[in-house]
């Protein structure tokens, strides 16, 4: 919300500076952005007096100018084609910057001719788009006055940041009025005297909606007014909206544009003549289209609130007008519509065609409904004034919703709620003030009556707010909280973090969060292992969502089946959130858990394609667990994984007896149950059973300590009985020797000819990394044998030959 400090005070008596009503404002919750001084940038620039202008001795287009400038005369040149001896321009001395440009004025030699300065053009000093010549100042203004000052632009420019709920402040009377409660001054008395009607109006209108649409414009007032002249609207309307960012267009538009930001009441003005007949205000019916004033063509897709004639929709209602009605230069008759629509169909109607207009962004927040006959009256005087011409009787359909809403505010309510102890005269004042028509209530406290501009304002509560805004809230004492602890705590416990690292490590590992409820469906919680009796819910949302989940894989395996049926199979989700076992304090498990489904690698020309695994899952899983901190190295495989995952295709990542994470490939029944076509893979992580990271005293460690020399690769073949885990020869061997051993990975598993029944052969690739010095070969020989030793005592494991 933007205006002048002479706008505002053509509603408000006040001396204040604009520096102290910007503190007033911010004060009272209408937050101030900025403070435009226009004419600080102007400063350098002054009227002067062209006293000859003479031809360019080397250029046909251009003027040498003498121009006195009140201090001194300067020679200038230009070539400006309206540039003449007498006239009276705008002088922007050499070291001047040009608003419009940035461009730091210096005297220069323009053909040979020197010119110490420029006369300006509106363009050049940001005014408007005229440039095909430069200011021909009008009158005899004084040579060497301030420009700024003589053309009204030593006026500050306020921007107001507006909440939804203060659409009274989307005018700048609103903005006067609080300032007015605030004790900045006086609000001046608004004249909405009714202009008398010559003759029955030209133009008729009808409401015809549905019963259950009744709401989408309560009331529409209009009046058709013959006889007018649109030509530009006067100088003072025109300075006023192009202080604000709008181009004034012709004193019928430009109306319209300064009642909307004046009063907060957005109206239009159809030309008579281009109308068929008379207008219905209705819902839009599929495929109608309407060519709108921002240039644009729009098909209605049914149900927008439209403004219509006999042959076409003219308007979009609240929103936007239509092109084809609007007012021009010939326009001599108009009809003056002003009506109340429903802000939440008007929103809609802006989203869904996406407009953004003034008159839509005040719609939306909800409109003054008992000012709509009085903004009729102020805009037929302004046209009358500006444009000549005779009204007609007012045309009224519908009416103005009614319905006073009264509060009780208690006497000591402001103190209790709002801390600050204000007397109830006072109270009464502030609310009076604002508008409310107050009176005494029960208990010597107050009953407001709520204007009907404050759609904001519904209980006792809001009574308070007010009361609060205007005595100030820098008037709260500030009581320091009580110290519970001596110690500071971080804002996040270790949980709290974890959750959040969870959320990264999976998202950089491409899977997308879902956010699910904590219910399911009790059938479906059968496939995770059933349900307490204690977890089923008494008044659930839902008939399906009867009972607190026990897995968050269910909703997950919903939730793709659900992107599948929508030509979206290949999916990967996850979500950090609780399962819940039992009906006590230990049985709720925070947990991470996520899925992917479909294909792992697209198919494509190189023929990677391929479904994805159990390892997969398994990666995610040690992703999580590795970032929330839990000792990789320790971790060990079990293939005792839950029955909701596949029994040979599955395991648990545990320390010693310590679940901390499942993985492995959804059983085919569950999926089968669910209704969700595999491959499906998951996985489970106890964020809460992560242990702690023991904190060793002594000297930092750097995390990564890279070494100088080269490291070793020896790869052994082991065989052993079919049943024993890889895992199992992977930790052994690591465990030989853990300042040289740096990396075990498994590259083969082999079962067939050369090995006998029941056992298999485990190739393993040992990585040995030394940091102090080159290993001879003797010593590289002991560490395989360590290796050889360890795996051997750990599984039972021979070397196959």
């Amino acid at each position: 919300m933007k205006f002048t400090l002479s706008w505002l005070k053509s509603h408000l008596d006040t001396d204040a500076p604009a520096e102290r009503i910007a503190e007033a404002l911010t004060a009272l919750g209408l937050e101030v952005e900025e403070v435009v001084d226009r004419a600080r940038a102007l400063a350098p620039f002054v009227v002067g007096h062209v006293v000859s202008a003479e031809k360019h001795p080397n250029a046909d287009k251009l003027r040498v100018c003498m121009v006195d400038i009140g201090t001194s005369t300067v020679q200038v040149v230009c070539g400006a084609p309206n540039a003449r001896a007498g006239m009276k321009g705008v002088f922007a001395p050499p070291g001047s910057v040009i608003p419009a440009t940035g461009t730091v004025l210096e005297k220069g030699v323009i053909r040979g001719v020197e010119s110490a300065g420029m006369l300006c053009s509106e363009r050049e000093l940001g005014l408007s788009d005229e440039h095909e010549g430069i200011i021909d100042l009008p009158g005899d203004p004084p040579v060497g006055a301030s420009f700024a000052t003589l053309a009204g632009l030593d006026d500050p420019l306020i921007d107001v940041a507006l909440t939804p709920d203060r659409a009274d402040c989307a005018g700048v009377r609103g903005i006067a009025r609080d300032l007015a409660a605030a004790g900045l001054g006086t609000l001046k008395p608004l004249a909405a005297d009714p202009v008398p009607g010559r003759f029955p109006s030209a133009v008729k209108v009808a409401l015809d909606f549905p019963e259950e649409a009744r709401d989408a414009c309560p009331v529409f007032v209009g009046r058709t007014i013959r006889g007018v002249r649109n030509g530009p609207s006067p100088r003072w309307l025109q300075d006023r909206l192009l202080a604000i960012g709008l181009r004034p267009i012709s004193a019928l538009v430009d109306i319209t544009n300064f009642v909307t930001h004046d009063l907060c009441r957005p109206l239009h003005v159809f030309d008579v003549d281009k109308l068929a007949g008379d207008l219905t205000v209705r819902l839009a019916r599929p495929g109608e289209t309407v060519a709108a004033l921002n240039g644009k063509a729009y098909t209605l897709q049914g149900g927008e609130t439209v403004i219509a004639d006999a042959a076409r929709v003219q308007s979009l209602a609240g929103v936007v007008g239509g092109e084809e009605s609007g007012c021009g230069e010939g326009t001599t008759t108009v009809f003056l519509e002003v009506a109340l629509f429903d802000p939440v169909r008007t929103a809609q109607t802006g989203r869904r065609h996406g407009i953004d207009s003034d008159a839509r962004y005040r719609f939306e927040r909800g409109l003054d409904p008992a000012f709509v006959v009085a903004g009729m009256e102020i805009a037929t005087r302004m046209i009358l004034d500006l444009c000549g011409g005779e009204a007609s009787e007012p045309v009224i359909a519908g009416a103005v919703p009614g319905g006073e809403r009264r509060i009780a505010l208690r006497p000591d309510r402001v103190r209790t709620l709002g801390g600050v102890d204000v007397p109830v005269p006072e109270q009464r004042r502030i609310l009076e003030a604002l508008g409310f028509q107050v009176s005494d209530g029960p208990d010597g406290g107050l009953l407001a009556g709520v204007p009907s501009w404050r759609a904001d304002v519904h209980g006792e509560a809001d009574l308070v707010e007010e009361v609060m805004r205007v005595k100030g809230f820098d008037a709260i004492p500030a009581t320091p909280m009580e110290r519970l602890e001596t110690v500071a705590r971080p804002a996040l416990d270790p949980q709290q973090r974890r959750g959040a690292l969870a959320r990264r490590a999976l998202a950089a590992r491409g899977l997308l969060e879902a956010v699910t409820w904590s219910f399911m469906d009790g059938r479906n919680a059968a496939f995770f292992g059933g349900v307490h009796p204690g977890m089923r819910l008494l008044n659930p949302i839902a008939s399906d969502l009867d009972v607190m989940r026990p897995s968050i894989l269910g909703n997950l395996i919903q939730a793709a089946g659900r992107n599948a049926d929508r030509g979206f199979p290949d999916v990967g989700l996850f979500e950090v959130g609780p399962a819940f076992r039992e009906p006590t304090p230990d049985g709720q498990d925070v947990m991470a858990a996520g899925l992917r489904a479909g294909g792992a690698v697209p198919r494509n020309w190189h023929g990677g394609a391929r479904a994805v695994d159990v390892y997969d899952a398994k990666a995610d899983a040690m992703a999580v667990l590795e970032i929330a901190g839990a000792p990789s190295a320790n971790l060990q495989v079990s293939t005792d994984a839950p029955d909701w995952y596949h029994p040979g295709r599955s395991g648990c990542l545990r320390l010693g007896p310590t679940v901390l994470a499942r993985f492995g490939e959804i059983h085919p029944a569950v999926l089968d149950g669910l209704g969700v076509s595999g491959p499906v893979v998951g996985f489970e992580v106890f964020l809460e059973r992560v242990p702690q990271p023991k904190r060793k005293a002594g000297p930092a460690r750097p995390l990564l300590r890279l070494s100088p020399f080269q490291p070793i690769r020896r790869d052994f073949a082991f065989v052993v009985d079919a049943g024993v885990e890889a895992d199992r020869i992977v930790r052994a061997a690591r465990g030989a020797d853990k300042a040289l051993v740096a990396d075990v990975s498994v590259f083969d598993v082999y079962q067939g000819p050369g090995v006998e029944s029941g056992r298999k052969s485990v190739a393993v690739a040992v990585t040995l990394q030394p940091l102090e010095r080159t290993l001879t070969e003797p010593e590289i020989d002991g560490v395989g044998q360590k290796i050889v030793a360890a795996v051997a005592k750990a599984t039972g494991a021979s070397l196959r030959a």
